[in-house]
């Protein structure tokens, strides 16, 4: 899935062709998927850039908005809260990754029910101590990855991520 553009743009783009029926056959077939940067913002139900509401993939519930830190577009090396079970960062749990972003998902609600494993969710925060602002900086949620930063841009903690995520195919 894309890494850089607009919510907006992006889902336009992806609707042209029909790619969200792509992305829900090959999860229905069980085969990975992978989401960097706004190819992880779309597929959350909303997302709201510049007053544009705009309706994404809704493989999970919440809203992309502006993030609340005194300094957009966070911009640099931060590090991430990774979950207890997680693939997708086997082997590089406390390392740093790059993101170039203004905007992400600041709350995150799941409902689930007793038959499916909730999805593992990864935080990041962006801004000075006492005004961070708290983001999903990436979900693992079987076939379906996602990271809010950018592993190509990450060095060698983001190729292992990768490594990680061409595992499972």
């Amino acid at each position: 899935m894309p890494g850089v553009g607009a919510y907006a743009a992006c889902m336009a783009g992806l609707r042209a062709i029909k790619g969200e029926r792509i992305i829900g056959r090959r999860l229905a077939g069980g085969r990975p998927v992978l989401g960097i940067c706004v190819g992880m913002q779309i597929l959350f139900e909303r997302g709201v850039e510049h007053g544009v509401e705009t309706e994404g993939c809704d493989e999970w519930p919440g809203v992309v908005e502006r993030l609340q830190a005194p300094v957009v577009p966070h911009m640099g090396w931060n590090t991430v809260e990774v979950p207890t079970g997680t693939t997708m960062f086997a082997g590089i749990e406390d390392e740093r990754f790059y993101f170039v972003h203004s905007y992400g998902v600041r709350e995150w609600t799941l409902v689930t029910n007793d038959r499916t494993r909730p999805p593992l969710v990864t935080w990041a925060e962006h801004g000075p101590e006492g005004e961070a602002d708290r983001f999903v900086a990436a979900v693992e949620n079987g076939p379906l990855w996602a990271t809010q930063f950018h592993p190509e841009k990450s060095g060698d903690a983001g190729a292992a991520l990768l490594r990680n995520w061409v595992a499972t195919l």
